[in-house]
């Protein structure tokens, strides 16, 4: 066979391809005359084949068939061929194929080869990708090679302690003498091995940081030599010796200082001499301030040492180099809350970096921002995020208005400045702020009663200036819905009031349900604001058209409220009044078991919920309502809906004692309803307190093989009698009997007459919805006399 053309040919001729698909037929055709080759076990060639493989290898394309080929090349005894074998193993062999396991004996008679560079083969292809197996097998070999005088060697076989660490932890005894004499040597490649094979021990072992801690004063003196040493062309780089040596040293310090005052002692007068000694114009040094900083602040350093860190990192920000600047601002917000003091001190030169081009410094400048902002700089700090609101990308919007919130919140300097602060942010970025902002603000408002006047006026101005921001129309709508009145009897105080008249105001709030900007959760808010102002302003009859309207709107929502308020001027005018009155403030609380914990600047208390009984809630006759008409007749009265803590039918007695002194009596249970296997059966009690009061307690069964769900259990009573229905259970009757849904009715029968009940079932069984309407007549006479 003709000879096969060189590696350098082939690259050479791979780059005239003009299309991908060309170089593919080119990889495809060199790849079948090295398979022939191979099989044709031709040795004269086969380094030069693996070399193409190899290559091959690099662009992306299989070479797995060369595998044996590189354990042929490693057996070979000429030192070229045992260097391409070597290189192809570490490229195309790991531990995952079972072919590396082969190459353990050629390794281990390679580390005893009386040639060093053939030993350095074998010592950086085990470290590269020995298995564990392998590790095992020929570490006592790698540790024999780390006490050689032939620094060539030793640094190799460090490297390889590594990896071999790395992989059998436990093995880590076994170089313990070894390193012994390691820091002495004078070699610097043997030094910066030394100490990363040191790092690696410390950082894997508890006994081995106890044990190397005794060598700070050793490193220490190294590290000073490496400073005071004169110019060394071998070492030197950009004027530093051997930055790359330093910079292992420092993080090799900064481990075994780590929670450990004497050893940090003994290196603050070096970590000192580093950081003021270090020149700063080319990035080597910056790289060993860098590595010292991180040093100071990790060990338990002096507080000057720990400021002059700082100053170093303050330094880094006013660097031209942009990798330079967003490590500075990351190691501060990093120390911002341990020395918080001595990173305030470069707080203008971090705000400075807001206005920077790289989006990811301005990022790391603004969270660093919201970390220095506290109660004695809120206005100031304030004042140049807002501006950085106001000019930053889309991108930084969100999380900028959210920071602001939580500032605002937690430093408001004043009930005016908290709300004027968030106002400024809805108008900036509203369509970026989270969606828990909005009820925020409202309770912010609600709880700032002397500031009412005051902020529906500069809402209503930030309305009629732009209605694109949707949290800021619907805070600003339900503001004029609670406080419009205000608004246009102009008894704002801390600025000069506006002129509105009722009419201009709900001309306002009607172009928000129009407006194509506005989402249907605006228009929601609008709707509602208007109809607030049916009882704060004059205009009742326009705001009853302008509802009216709206009960026939596509959208279900608005369409629902409409209605609803459509009901609220016709049947229930009456209860108009009190539902619309103004909102009380309100507390935050957050739900913990059995107590609510109430947050109150910035203090927690749990406190008791109140155990008071709901009294039970009666009307005048010329008062009742006919909610539940669609029961039929006109003898019906309100259902008054309570929610109460409920417990299932088995808590039945606690349940009880939540709705007053009651003690049970000898009434018996009766079924009021049993049809399509779902069952009702009422049990009594009567209320000792007050005699007209029997309470009852329904209990729903189900006896089908599938569940009820969304049970609902309505009821309606003679005029004469006035009924409360407090929460069920669940709404979900269990099939099979295997559990009920239980809910309390307390009728009050003042007259002593015979209790007559319409009730209206509705569940889903099996997909369908179901309705029912029965009527209960034949109550026991104890429950009603």
């Amino acid at each position: 066979m003709p000879a096969p053309i060189r590696l350098r040919e082939l690259i050479r001729t791979i780059r005239t391809a003009r299309t991908q698909a060309e170089e593919r037929e080119m990889i495809q055709k060199e790849c079948a005359a090295i398979r022939s080759s191979f099989r044709e076990e031709d040795n004269t060639y086969r380094c030069r084949n693996v070399a193409k493989l190899l290559y091959m290898h690099m662009l992306g394309y299989p070479a797995h068939f060369g595998q044996l080929e590189c354990l042929k090349l490693i057996a070979s005894q000429k030192f070229t061929d045992k260097r391409i074998g070597y290189l192809g193993a570490m490229l195309l062999l790991d531990e995952r194929q079972d072919v590396h396991l082969l190459m353990t004996n050629c390794i281990k008679n390679d580390l005893n080869h009386s040639t060093q560079y053939v030993q350095g083969l074998a010592l950086c292809t085990l470290g590269c990708m020995g298995s564990s197996e392998m590790c095992r097998d020929l570490a006592g070999e790698v540790e024999k090679l780390l006490k050689t005088s032939n620094s060539y060697l030793r640094k190799k076989a460090a490297l390889c302690a590594v990896h071999v660490i790395r992989k059998v932890p436990e093995l880590m005894e076994m170089f313990l003498p070894a390193t012994k004499n390691l820091l002495s040597e004078k070699n610097h490649g043997v030094l910066h091995t030394s100490v990363v094979l040191l790092t690696e021990m410390c950082e894997r072992s508890p006994d081995m940081l106890l044990h190397f801690r005794k060598l700070v004063p050793q490193l220490v003196r190294i590290l000073k030599n490496l400073i005071m040493s004169g110019y060394s062309p071998e070492h030197d780089v950009s004027g530093i010796s051997d930055p790359f040596l330093q910079v292992r040293i420092l993080r090799l310090l900064r481990i075994l200082g780590r929670s450990d005052d004497d050893s940090s002692e003994a290196m603050n007068d070096i970590l000192a001499q580093v950081a003021t000694n270090t020149e700063t114009s080319k990035n080597v040094g910056n790289a060993i301030l860098y590595e010292t900083v991180l040093t100071i602040m990790d060990i338990k350093s002096e507080s000057g040492l720990r400021v002059l860190a700082i100053n170093i990192l303050g330094r880094f920000l006013l660097n031209n180099d942009k990798n330079i600047r967003y490590v500075a601002l990351t190691s501060l917000l990093k120390t911002v809350q341990t020395d918080h003091n001595a990173v305030q001190r470069h707080r203008s030169t971090i705000v400075d970096c807001l206005k920077d081009l790289d989006v990811s410094i301005k990022r790391r400048a603004m969270e660093l921002s919201f970390a220095l902002v506290n109660g004695n700089n809120i206005r100031g700090m304030m004042k140049e995020l807002l501006y950085f609101l106001d000019s930053c990308d889309p991108e930084f919007k969100a999380d900028c208005a959210s920071g602001v919130f939580l500032a605002a919140e937690k430093y408001a300097p004043s009930k005016r400045w908290h709300i004027d602060t968030i106002m400024r942010v809805l108008t900036t970025a509203g369509s970026y702020v989270r969606d828990d902002s909005v009820p925020n603000l409202i309770q912010l408002i609600t709880n700032s009663v002397e500031m009412h006047a005051y902020t529906v006026q500069r809402l209503y101005k930030a309305l009629l200036d732009d209605i694109s921001q949707q949290p800021l129309v619907q805070v600003s709508s339900w503001c004029i819905g609670e406080y419009g009145d205000l608004l246009v009897s102009g008894q704002c105080e801390e600025e000069e009031p506006i002129q509105v008249t009722e009419d201009e105001v709900l001309d306002v709030l009607e172009g928000l349900l129009v407006s194509n900007l506005s989402t249907p959760v605006t228009r929601g808010y609008s709707l509602t604001a208007i109809m607030k102002l049916s009882t704060r302003f004059s205009s009742v009859n326009r705001i009853k058209k302008v509802v009216s309207i709206y009960g026939s709107s596509i959208d279900v929502e608005l369409q629902q409220r409409a209605v609803e308020y459509n009901a609220l001027f016709k049947k229930y005018d009456h209860m108009r009044p009190a539902l619309l009155e103004r909102m009380p403030i309100m507390e935050k609380t957050a739900s913990n078991g059995p107590t609510e914990i109430v947050q109150t600047n910035g203090e927690t208390e749990p406190s008791v919920p109140d155990t008071k009984h709901p009294p039970l809630v009666t009307q005048p006759a010329n008062q009742a309502n006919d909610l539940l008409d669609l029961l039929g007749g006109n003898d019906v009265v309100t259902v008054i809906q309570t929610t109460l803590p409920t417990k299932p039918a088995s808590a039945g007695g606690e349940l009880l004692d939540l709705l007053g002194d009651l003690s049970l009596s000898a009434i018996p249970p009766m079924t009021a309803y049993s049809k399509n296997g779902l069952k009702i059966e009422f049990t009594f009690e009567r209320a000792n307190p007050n005699p007209n009061i029997a309470v009852i307690t329904i209990h729903a069964t189900n006896t089908t093989e599938a569940d009820m769900t969304e049970f609902v259990f309505q009821a309606a009573v003679p005029k004469t009698f006035q009924l409360q229905l407090l929460s069920p259970s669940s709404n979900i009757v269990p099939a099979l009997n295997q559990g009920s849904v239980t809910q309390v009715i307390r009728v009050l029968n003042p007259q002593k007459q015979p209790l007559r009940m319409r009730v209206k079932l509705t569940y889903t069984h099996i997909g369908s919805p179901v309705q029912d309407l029965a009527e209960v007549n034949n109550f026991p006479p104890q429950s009603w006399q």
